[in-house]
């Protein structure tokens, strides 16, 4: 299962001919990791109360990505996130946009769980992939 959060694209995300720009899709997986960390933590675990109660943070650890086909002006993007991976210390998402049935692009993003204070990594949440894999 999959949780699936929904992107319009809008001219501020294209390039002159009306193609969305590469680094567009940092920007949508982000957002669509951040909806998913809201939807499994509830209460407990948005990046904010995570910040301020904890002093964690959720960082990108590595990050690659393959276009497959360009998404465009207006197009109403999905991008789909599941874990490809969890471990005590870091968490590899796969990351698929699409338009309609379309793969438009794949990401593999590894993410690291990091005191702000120490600035060291620290071991996940124990709810944060169990809750997480739900979707």
């Amino acid at each position: 299962m999959a949780h699936r959060h929904p992107i319009r694209v809008y001219y501020s995300d294209t390039d002159a001919g009306r193609i969305v720009y590469h680094a567009r899709y940092l920007d949508f997986a982000e957002h669509a990791r951040t909806e998913l960390l809201r939807a499994a933590g509830k209460d407990k675990g948005t990046h904010k109360r995570l910040m301020d109660e904890r002093q964690i943070a959720y960082v990108v650890k590595s990050i690659t990505i393959e276009y497959h086909a360009p998404a465009e002006l207006d197009d109403l993007l999905i991008v789909e996130t599941t874990i490809e991976q969890a471990r005590r210390f870091s968490v590899t998402f796969l990351q698929r946009v699409l338009r309609d049935d379309q793969e438009l692009a794949t990401l593999h993003v590894r993410i690291a769980s990091v005191n702000l204070e120490t600035r060291k990594v620290e071991p996940f949440e124990p709810w944060f992939a169990e809750e997480a894999s739900k979707f």
